[in-house]
């Protein structure tokens, strides 16, 4: 029998810090957090709690429609700042199913996705259509589908064609922090070739849904690594997105999830928060208030890993 290839595994403690601080009493707020990680078939949840500050009148747990754990909170009294805390640990392992499989080429896929008029679209297909249309942040235009051209040549597979795009917008593009806010038009991070993972993100989803292909955008947590002889910084860390683009293969429903900030396959580094068309969809924390005037904003995010595991199989 064949040696199946060595798969890894990581144990991580995250904390996600985030705290307003209203120039004015807010007498009414409603906020809506995806800081509850997914279960998916890679990771599972060890532990999780949210702390919040003042404690809501109003806490609900549920799902939102793309499947994202949620919780909406209701502040019915004054407070003059807002103050979340999530804590989580977690076991993270490779997906690692696309090394040595052949995915289709990229043109099947999006002729499963289209539409013929009188016939049913297969389940899977329809699931995976919300991924495929314009979003708030996600763009189908000829100048995205233009720029990804190259990297879909006729015939080329669904995977190879995924590392390409991934590829090269890691390579024409420039991590800037000045360049954007999360407010961004993609349209102006893709012209100003600049941005961060949000907007890396969001241009690679625009390019795979101008080609007709489904591309979700996904929010979560990547490892860092501090310099040779420092130690970990606490609150150094930040967010992170990806995309995840729709793949069938051998009757299965799966998603090749890529990584254009860092020109990599997301791997057992990477912790899946939430996932849906676009940043508007899964935000850390969004809501709607009552007073305030202006605000202050600090985020902070800790990523430190707990445990290493290699486990290998015959």
């Amino acid at each position: 029998m064949a040696k199946q290839p060595t798969r890894h595994m990581a144990r991580y403690h995250i904390i996600h810090d985030t705290e307003y601080r209203y120039a004015a009493p807010v007498s009414l707020s409603r906020q809506l957090l995806h800081l509850t990680p997914r279960s998916v078939p890679w990771q599972s949840c060890v532990a999780h709690r949210l702390d919040i500050e003042p404690a809501s009148a109003l806490r609900l747990e549920r799902r939102d429609v793309f499947g994202n754990p949620v919780t909406l909170l209701a502040l019915e009294f004054p407070h003059e700042q807002l103050r979340v805390r999530a804590e989580m640990t977690l076991d993270v392992s490779d997906q690692n199913w696309s090394t040595d499989r052949e995915t289709p080429p990229w043109e099947t896929v999006r002729d499963r996705l289209a539409y013929r008029s009188g016939k049913a679209p297969q389940a899977g297909a329809l699931a995976a259509s919300r991924y495929r249309f314009e979003s708030p942040y996600g763009r189908v235009k000829h100048n995205f589908a233009e720029y990804a051209a190259e990297c879909f040549a006729p015939g080329i597979a669904l995977a190879d064609g995924v590392r390409a795009l991934t590829s090269k917008i890691h390579r024409d593009f420039a991590f800037d922090t000045e360049a954007t806010n999360v407010a961004t038009p993609v349209i102006e991070a893709f012209d100003a070739r600049r941005g961060v993972c949000q907007d890396f993100a969001h241009v690679m989803v625009s390019c795979l849904r101008s080609l007709g292909l489904a591309a979700r955008y996904v929010s979560g947590y990547i490892l860092t690594t501090p310099p040779p002889g420092q130690t970990r910084l606490i609150g150094a860390d930040a967010s992170h997105a990806w995309v995840s683009v729709w793949c069938p293969l051998d009757g299965e429903e799966l998603w090749l999830d890529a990584d254009p900030t860092n020109d990599v396959l997301p791997n057992c580094q990477h912790v899946t928060l939430a996932w849906g068309r676009d940043f508007s969809d899964v935000s850390p924390l969004r809501g709607v208030i009552l007073g305030g005037g202006s605000h202050e904003l600090k985020v902070s995010v800790t990523m430190v890993p707990l445990d290493e595991l290699a486990l290998g199989g015959v």
